[in-house]
């Protein structure tokens, strides 16, 4: 039954001529965790022989505190990805439909196959989501409505009035779930997180991670901000245990280093501008963005592109005849990137999406 199902693909490990590797595929934190969470997950792996808080009261007290919602608004997951992957089977009725823009997240489609859910993808326009366009696209059967923002992997921001006018479009009988795994790196000035219109919206949640900004990508925690009757039946149907002590221990350690945290989040954007500025001064087509990545528009060229790069020590995702994604890395990563892209352009390769 499962042989027509898609399956996620992870990036491909670089082969580099050199030895040097440089993981820019997977848009993980450059940066070594901090020693005080290093010491808070070893001192939780003294009780690896006894089950976790099954609510993870201490977590979620923390959020609730941060974000100025009520605890019983906030959901926990293995990740955001695991949350999704309940909400999808929360509105799994027969016929039932989800909506995304596309592209976006790779496992959004794969996640909806396996719920049983029919994807309506609308495309995006200049990289972006196109709003009016998917509210238009809401049905009956439409059940939920997913808004990647910023957008995987083009890393585009949505404008908070925007967002509220189609908030405001889409009817109560569909869940709208915006997913802000890269919130952290927003750096316009006017943007704001769909998390202030929790209150108005009970049909609204909003998705984060500890996965990227907080550098905890491989303990899978993630988190929803929502209406508490939403959060207590995504509660009923998490499985039991599935955020382990060591993992809790890391996430609050983070929140109590958040500031330490975000101001890596800064030298990411600054690195991400000055990587763009490069690029587009050597005349790459490159999104906007306001991730830890910057997304190259390079057409058919971008599995050979892909390969370029792998074989000179510096992993990307590629999506073929579309374009690659590149995550920021330390200097040292973003400028074998560089050099990797500008040695591909000298020995005639395209820059260019319709080259």
């Amino acid at each position: 039954m499962f042989d027509s199902l898609p399956s996620y693909q992870p990036a491909r490990v670089a082969r580099s001529r050199t030895g040097d590797v440089h993981s820019l595929a997977a848009n993980e934190s450059p940066d070594a965790p901090l020693a005080d969470i290093v010491a808070a997950v070893t001192a939780a792996a003294d009780t690896m022989n006894r089950y976790p808080d099954f609510g993870a009261a201490d977590l979620v007290a923390r959020l609730s505190r941060m974000h100025g919602v009520f605890e019983d608004q906030v959901a926990l997951g293995a990740g955001s990805v695991a949350l999704v992957q309940m909400l999808f089977q929360a509105v799994a009725d027969p016929g039932a439909e989800v909506l995304y823009a596309w592209r976006s997240f790779e496992l959004y489609p794969v996640l909806a196959d396996l719920a049983g859910l029919r994807s309506v993808r609308v495309p995006l326009v200049a990289d972006c989501h196109d709003l009016p366009a998917m509210a238009d696209r809401v049905t009956e059967h439409t059940r939920l409505v997913l808004v990647c923002n910023p957008n995987n992997p083009t890393g585009t921001l949505l404008d908070g009035e925007e967002l509220r006018a189609f908030v405001d479009r889409v009817p109560e009988h569909c869940l709208i779930v915006v997913d802000e795994a890269y919130h952290e790196y927003v750096r316009r000035p006017a943007a704001r997180s769909a998390i202030s219109l929790v209150g108005e919206r009970p049909n609204l949640v909003v998705l984060r991670t500890f996965s990227k900004a907080y550098g905890l990508a491989g303990l899978r925690v993630g988190y929803l901000i929502g209406a508490p009757h939403v959060v207590t039946q995504l509660r009923k149907a998490c499985l039991p245990y599935s955020l382990s002590t060591v993992a809790q221990a890391a996430a609050s350690s983070a929140l109590e280093n958040r500031e330490r945290l975000m101001a890596r989040t800064d030298r990411t954007a600054a690195e991400r501008t000055r990587v763009r500025r490069t690029l587009t001064a050597a005349g790459w087509q490159v999104a906007p963005s306001e991730t830890n990545f910057l997304w190259l528009r390079t057409g058919e060229s971008s599995a050979a592109l892909g390969e370029w790069c792998a074989e000179h020590g510096v992993a990307v995702r590629v999506f073929p005849g579309e374009g690659v994604r590149v995550s920021l890395g330390s200097p040292l990563d973003n400028d074998a990137f560089l050099a990797s892209v500008a040695a591909w352009r000298a020995a005639g390769g395209t820059s260019v999406a319709d080259g």
